[in-house]
């Protein structure tokens, strides 16, 4: 199983779109969630550090600039979508990677109380 550590970049770039209220609070993230097209388009347009920042883990030992480096994402490159943290709580607490699992919650948190939800 892999490993993964918080990406505190992604952190704080999420904290900074919801406090400028770029999210999305109801959505179903299976539907919305980018798929490899939509983030190979991405790719094309937007640096490693900037398509990074969508991903709040960082998976351990994986090359550097490749999507394999990157876990746990949190927006559709536009927008954080509040489905998408609360995949991330229960997929990281499903297979025990606590730190990814708390910074998602507590981004959830965050954006439920700017949100007034």
């Amino acid at each position: 199983m892999a490993t993964y550590s918080v990406n505190h970049d992604a952190v704080e770039f999420v904290r900074d779109l919801i406090g400028k209220k770029q999210y999305v609070l109801d959505s179903r993230w299976d539907e919305v969630q980018p798929d490899a097209e939509r983030q190979n388009t991405y790719l094309e347009h937007h640096s490693w550090d900037e398509y990074g920042r969508w991903f709040l883990g960082l998976t351990e030992g994986a090359t550097d600039e490749t999507k394999g480096r990157f876990a746990f994402a949190v927006g559709d490159f536009r927008r954080v979508h509040r489905s998408a943290l609360i995949a991330c709580v229960f997929r990281a607490s499903e297979w025990h990677h606590k730190s990814v699992e708390l910074a998602a919650h507590e981004l959830l948190q965050l954006l439920d109380e700017t949100s007034g939800g």
